[in-house]
């Protein structure tokens, strides 16, 4: 069992910058991969990010590609998302999961656990 709890979400104006957090806890935490995910009023579940088990690998969906970082810290077994030049477009529920096995890593069938999510805002 994974249990994840997200923080860090909030209102921002276009432009600026927050920093997601996902605190991790039961299973070893390098053991799984992890991701974020968003989801906008009225819209799927979109892919924002992943990273592997070691930290060793990354990738981004292209609409935050070059404005965010995923990464994992394994001293205090918290994932994180730090969100750069953020835009309108990114407002929505962000949450992280965790994935214990294979596949595609921007497929949320993928993922077997999740957090509760965290509302980013980001005002024109």
């Amino acid at each position: 069992q994974v249990q994840l709890v997200e923080s860090g979400g909030g209102l921002v104006q276009a432009g600026g910058s927050l920093r997601l957090s996902c605190a991790a806890s039961g299973r070893a935490f390098s053991s799984y991969a992890m991701g974020w995910f968003r989801q906008a009023p009225g819209k799927e579940r979109e892919f924002v990010a992943a990273i592997t088990w070691s930290g060793g690998s990354t990738y981004y969906g292209n609409s935050v590609k070059g404005r965010f970082t995923i990464s994992k810290d394994y001293a205090n077994n918290t994932m994180y998302l730090q969100m750069n030049s953020l835009k309108p477009e990114d407002t929505a529920v962000y949450y992280c999961a965790a994935r214990l096995l294979g596949g595609m890593v921007h497929t949320t069938q993928n993922y077997d656990y999740w957090g509760q999510g965290t509302q980013v805002t980001v005002s024109s």
